[in-house]
């Protein structure tokens, strides 16, 4: 990137933070394929706010654990003797080693190279062979700690030694949700993806209803279509749409009791940026966890939850395969996206109304409130080279 693309690319960002809905324009294709852009939104968000990194039932009992790796730095969840979840790194405290993979069980994370292990709350169990010194103490010893917090049965993790209260931050959404009973679903359906586009063009895909007609004719078109999303307000770190299923599908299951007909009747989809979008329904939700690696490549953990234990396995079998076709259409759609956006040509155009487009709107807004003072001083400054540095606060370290 030439060094005065970040501020005009900011500059953009401001001016369309300015205009009403239908006034929205999409963003210029180096706001997607810049690599200096993706340094500044790992720097900057995925590094410092909120992540949702997966389910509380991946580590639902004590010594279950899952790994997950978020712009280079590994982490083990663990659900701890004392029944916390817990995020720590995954990094050996002797000499750097990844401890563990996938996802287990046990009282202790074992290092596969010189066997040090660390129980459930982080704290170093064992040395072999290690001797008593002076310039070491072994009860200060272990895998530093980041800040961990469920939300509606999701995990999330924040890298930063200071992170906002999240549950404040989405208390409006919380309201929106709270009678569908995430946090009471069952996790049924799970796998990881790598898909090949920007992490952004993933995001506003699954946070539009605008394509959900032309794109989904045979898959989302006969249960949420078009012409029944609606826009809802933002928040501080939220935002979304409402797709309404279609009178004449018949639903698979009822719900929460708590649901009245017009929420059973509705599919609230949500983001919390930058790595959680959700589908949100009375039977089933659907939720992918984001999280970028190159400008055109992004891992994508995707999932469905089931509210109620009595779930025909055919009725599964039928909502999983839904969402892997439609999974498969977007996936599709959003690599020739990506081969778009790198066009010299490409310009940007006009979004649809609020209630189609307007989610997308909403993300730019996002966008310019957590990175616009950043994207102000990189360009002043015209140094970029601190983007990379990324240094991770712990909470805990050796001394």
């Amino acid at each position: 990137m030439e060094d005065h693309a970040i501020a005009e690319l900011g500059k953009v960002l401001r001016h369309y933070s300015t205009r009403s809905y239908d006034r929205a324009r999409s963003m210029p294709g180096a706001f997607y394929t810049d690599p200096d852009m993706l340094a500044l939104e790992k720097e900057r968000l995925f590094l410092r706010e909120w992540i949702c990194v997966g389910r509380v039932e991946e580590a639902a009992n004590i010594g279950d654990y899952f790994t997950y790796e978020l712009c280079g730095e590994p982490l083990v969840i663990i659900r701890g003797d004392d029944g916390k979840h817990r995020a720590l790194s995954n990094v050996c405290r002797h000499r750097g080693t990844v401890i563990a993979d996938g996802r287990g069980n046990g009282k202790r994370l074992v290092c596969p190279y010189h066997h040090w292990s660390y129980d459930s709350r982080g704290h170093l169990a064992g040395a072999p062979f290690l001797g008593a010194r002076e310039d070491f103490d072994r009860s200060a010893c272990r895998l530093p700690e980041f800040a961990c917090v469920s939300w509606q049965g999701f995990l999330f993790v924040s890298l930063s030694s200071n992170p906002p209260d999240l549950l404040e931050q989405l208390g409006g959404l919380d309201t929106l949700i709270r009678p569908y009973h995430m946090d009471q679903m069952i996790l049924r359906y799970q796998a990881e993806e790598v898909w090949e586009t920007n992490w952004k063009s993933l995001l506003e895909n699954f946070m539009e209803g605008y394509h959900l007609t032309p794109l989904h004719r045979e898959t989302l078109h006969p249960v949420n279509p078009t012409k029944l999303c609606r826009h809802f307000a933002p928040g501080e770190a939220y935002f979304g749409y409402h797709a309404g299923f279609s009178p004449s599908l018949p639903r698979s299951q009822q719900g929460h009791p708590e649901l009245s007909a017009e929420q059973a009747a509705n599919c609230v989809m949500y983001a919390v940026p930058p790595g959680l979008v959700v589908g949100c329904a009375s039977d089933y939700s659907s939720f992918l966890c984001i999280r970028p690696e190159t400008v055109d490549r992004v891992r994508v953990k995707i999932g469905l939850v089931f509210f109620g234990a009595d779930w025909a396995p055919e009725k599964v079998d039928w909502a999983v395969e839904l969402f892997q076709r439609t999974m498969a259409e977007d996936k599709a759609v959003l690599a020739r996206v990506t081969r778009g956006l790198r066009s010299r040509h490409y310009q940007p155009g006009p979004l649809a109304p609020a209630d189609l487009e307007g989610s997308v709107w909403d993300f730019y807004k996002y966008l310019h409130n957590k990175l616009g003072t950043a994207m102000r001083t990189l360009a002043q400054a015209g140094d970029h080279e601190s983007l990379d540095q990324g240094a991770v606060t712990a909470r805990v370290w050796c001394r």
